[in-house]
């Protein structure tokens, strides 16, 4: 079941976004889909998966950083429908983004949300046999609909950015695409995700105000990576392997950095790390924290910067098998 459950992370979409326009990166965070099996398919049903990541920059100059969160609920419908073999898989994420204002004097940052246009897609996942699996994603960040321009604001009430968005890539829908490959036998999750998004640009913030709606983003296309290799053991001796443990690694390569980009001179970062989870019975839990090994943004005199994630998987319904009919007894 455990495995089924990891599985529905195959489905986890988010938002993963810096709160200036020189952090401008990919719309999906990287490192969303670590510790997932995303290449298996799931057992028809619904979930309810929620992902956490909470990201800290050591660099705060002045008392003016922040450090980001970002949540993301989803709702998985994987339905009955199994087109040449594949399951296919709908649903639906409202990712949200925080920031947190690490300096406490009047001109430091105001904590602030913001509203990420909500994703809506599927998945058409696979088995090949063999434990092995491989799925493909389709989908789309409604941002013109309901994504959020986002204002950073100091302490003492002033605006710290008044014209422009501190996310411009919500400027436009995010277009999302995806492969995902995983080995789960023996207790494995073996899995590569490639996650490809790209932009309508230039764009504007067409629900702003007449200002701000004069400001063009131009947000760079970009390909994430992320790699999970964990294991999962019966430490107790009771009979299933709950507990699961193993190395994660992601990172995220802008293609366009040119000057006229949100991604000016930021080519992306890539991150390592741990990850621990266990099966509860009625949920899964994972936790997992990397950090950055490689990153453009030092030449920027960014740091070293640490994200720690927390996950719930929660399977809401599966479908009752019919039973088996009664066998029929005849007496001579």
């Amino acid at each position: 079941m455990l495995k089924n459950w990891i599985a529905a992370g195959a489905l986890a979409l988010t938002a993963g976004m810096t709160t200036t326009a020189a952090f401008a990166q990919t719309t999906t965070v990287p490192g969303e889909q670590v510790g997932l099996a995303t290449g298996a398919p799931l057992p028809e049903g619904v979930y309810a998966l929620n992902t956490f990541v909470y990201r800290s920059n050591d660099f705060n100059p002045a008392g003016a950083g922040v450090d980001v969160a970002v949540n993301v609920p989803v709702i998985v419908w994987s339905t009955p429908w199994v087109p040449l073999g594949g399951r296919l898989e709908l649903l639906v994420a409202p990712p949200t983004v925080f920031a947190f204002g690490r300096g406490g004097g009047a001109t430091g940052v105001r904590d602030l949300s913001i509203n990420v246009g909500t994703f809506v897609g599927g998945i058409w996942a696979f088995d090949l046999g063999g434990n092995f699996g491989v799925s493909l994603l389709g989908g789309a960040y409604l941002n013109d609909l309901n994504g959020d321009r986002g204002l950073l604001v100091a302490n003492n009430g002033t605006p710290l950015n008044p014209l422009g968005a501190v996310l411009g890539q919500l400027s436009s829908n995010t277009y999302r695409i995806g492969v995902a490959g995983s080995y789960t036998g023996d207790g494995w999750n073996l899995t590569a995700n490639l996650t490809y998004n790209f932009y309508d640009t230039p764009a504007r913030f067409e629900n702003a105000n007449a200002i701000a709606r004069t400001f063009l983003y131009r947000p760079s296309d970009a390909l994430n990576l992320d790699l999970t290799a964990t294991k999962k053991f019966d430490l107790f001796n009771e009979g299933k392997a709950k507990f699961e443990f193993g190395a994660i690694g992601y990172g995220t390569v802008n293609l366009d950095t040119s000057a006229s980009t949100l991604a000016f001179n930021n080519r992306g970062y890539f991150a390592l790390g741990g990850l621990i989870g266990y099966d509860f019975g009625l949920f899964t839990a994972q936790a997992y924290v990397a950090h950055y090994v490689a990153s453009d943004r030092r030449a920027y005199g960014n740091g070293d910067i640490t994200e720690g994630w927390f996950r719930v998987i929660v399977p809401l319904y599966s479908p009752t098998p019919a039973p088996a009919p009664a066998p029929i007894v005849r007496k001579y």
